[in-house]
């Protein structure tokens, strides 16, 4: 079974909460989780699964978040 490729990543998210003009503890405030799991999305020690990931796409779509594959972690 081939595995998929995570829908976000670290830079990603980080280009989304920037995008959002968030803290990482606006966001895990806004998400319901702690600042240490949106730093830890950030620098990819994890990646967001399930109920996250799905509200990340939410969220980003509700914005009009377009992200490219490849868009450096430092956008803004």
């Amino acid at each position: 079974m081939a595995k998929r490729k995570a829908a976000w990543d670290g830079g990603r998210v980080k280009a989304l909460r920037r995008h959002l003009g968030l803290s990482q503890q606006a966001l895990a405030t806004e998400m319901g989780t702690r600042q240490q799991t949106i730093s830890d999305w950030e620098t990819g020690v994890y990646q967001p699964r399930g109920l996250s990931e799905r509200l990340l796409s939410l969220v980003a779509e509700r914005a009009g978040f377009a992200y490219e594959a490849g868009e450096a972690d430092t956008a803004r």
